[in-house]
């Protein structure tokens, strides 16, 4: 960010150009902010577009897109607010306004500002400087809380007090969270200490909104610098408390375990170095979830954790309802979940392929995912042992790729389905379909037939007449 940047900026979209004209012919101030001007200065690519008039913010909108020709305009009359659909990002237009809530009220209180006021009321000093499209004054940066010099200092501070912005809207404090993770950015002391302080205050705000920043915050390219954050500033014991439990060493005699929270930090910074998939992301974060509840302590053995990946699994629909998280990702997270040590049991020379025909399986598409989480996962601070845990995972894909290339197992489906096994059997819909398909999926999975439909239908002519005989018994 250049210095010569602090009192103008070069307006080069053709779209910001003929909204500045359009408000000269209408008689009102527009003015561009926030993270658009924000992003500008830091030398971001720049898609959303926030615009601040002095006037009716809706009215002008519709205006707009009558002009150059957009009829998708979507409003928000309560709010004040006006959203133009773009290719590539959107223009949101807004009154000057200032919002708050009540002090039990999910619901922001919005009346209109002027601009000063708007300004004051937004976040943080970094998303307070505005940009004039006016002809007079045209790229003019309007900056009345030094975000300017913020911006240059990597500094998130409040424009008023943190407790007067904080009890405003809540969901700040998350937001500072966020953008200390996207930006890299330090909060500083003064608001730290108030988000500490008024953490309890975020249970006001929906659990959508309070979602949506926290996957913004996983999808940063360190998560863990929020997600650190997150858990010391008191906010994570209101909105996820099973990541409060993983914190800590317990140590018993000559045997300790390491803190599964900062083991956690690095397998989700691992994850996030090698795939943009946050929902990958979201597993690394929960994979040890259940270490807390299965913690044991075995004299000569030292800490265990037997079954935390099943009860782990376990874990999540309810963590999935609680934070209001698409229920259609639940069946991603609980199969990785559960199955993140399997892959390390194959690591021996004597690995059958039947049982990485069953991991294969078992992961279906998500092998790959399941692979790469198993990499992150080795935290050890010693060098050698993790190249030797690599290389064994090495070894493991090699293997994988073997046994596809013979067996065609991923993504695989029974070559016998439902409805043949009851016409070649005779028998209705009932339990007993599934017991034979069973019985076929494992015949191929052991390697005992082949993964081809005339090989399983002989299997199954071979063996139906005893399975029914012991079903009907």
């Amino acid at each position: 960010m250049k210095n010569d940047l602090q009192k103008n900026i070069e307006l080069t979209q053709p779209i910001l150009l003929q909204i500045g004209s359009i408000a000269d012919e209408q008689g009102i101030e527009a003015y561009v902010v926030g993270g658009y001007v924000r992003d500008k200065l830091l030398g971001k690519e720049v898609k959303d577009i926030d615009i601040v008039v002095l006037g009716d913010g809706i009215s002008f909108a519709r205006i707009v897109a009558d002009i150059i020709g957009h009829k998708n305009v979507i409003t928000f009359e309560k709010f004040g607010t006006a959203m133009l659909p773009l290719e590539d990002g959107k223009i949101e237009f807004v009154s000057a306004r200032e919002e708050s809530y009540e002090r039990e009220s999910r619901k922001p209180k919005v009346t209109k500002a002027s601009l000063e006021s708007d300004l004051a009321r937004r976040d943080f000093t970094i998303n307070t400087i505005a940009v004039s499209l006016n002809r007079s004054n045209r790229g003019e940066l309007i900056d009345r809380f030094e975000g300017i010099s913020d911006l240059q200092k990597k500094i998130l501070r409040t424009p008023l007090e943190p407790e007067k912005t904080f009890d405003d809207d809540p969901l700040r404090m998350m937001r500072a969270i966020r953008f200390a993770s996207q930006l890299h950015f330090n909060i500083d002391e003064k608001t730290y200490h108030a988000i500490c302080a008024m953490a309890d205050r975020i249970a006001i705000v929906s659990m959508e909104r309070i979602t949506d920043e926290f996957f913004k915050i996983l999808a940063s390219s360190k998560p863990s610098i929020g997600l650190k954050l997150f858990n010391e500033t008191g906010l994570a014991a209101h909105v996820f408390p099973e990541l409060v439990d993983m914190v800590g060493i317990d140590q018993r005699k000559d045997y300790h375990h390491k803190d599964v929270f900062l083991h956690t930090m690095k397998v989700v910074d691992s994850i996030s170095q090698t795939a943009e998939n946050v929902w990958l992301r979201f597993v690394g974060l929960v994979h040890d979830i259940a270490k807390p509840k299965t913690k044991a302590f075995k004299e000569e053995i030292g800490w265990t954790f037997h079954g935390h990946e099943e009860i782990g699994a376990r874990m999540m629909k309810q963590i999935f309802r609680r934070m209001r998280l698409p229920m259609d990702k639940l069946p991603y997270v609980e199969k990785l979940v559960r199955l993140h040590l399997r892959p390390m049991v194959l690591v021996s020379e004597e690995i059958t392929d039947s049982a990485v025909r069953r991991v294969m399986f078992e992961a279906g598409e998500d092998v790959d995912d399941l692979m790469l989480l198993c990499r992150a996962d080795i935290t050890s601070q010693n060098p050698q042992r993790v190249a030797q845990y690599l290389q064994n995972y090495e070894n493991v894909i090699q293997k994988m790729k073997e046994v596809e290339e013979k067996d065609k197992i991923r993504n695989w489906q029974p070559p016998v389905r439902g409805n043949e096994i009851m016409e070649v059997c005779n028998i209705n819909p009932s339990p007993l379909v599934g017991v034979l398909k069973k019985k076929i999926e494992d015949a191929i999975l052991d390697g005992i037939i082949p993964n081809d439909h005339d090989a399983a239908l002989q299997y199954l002519l071979k063996i139906k007449d005893d399975i029914l005989k012991e079903y009907f018994e």
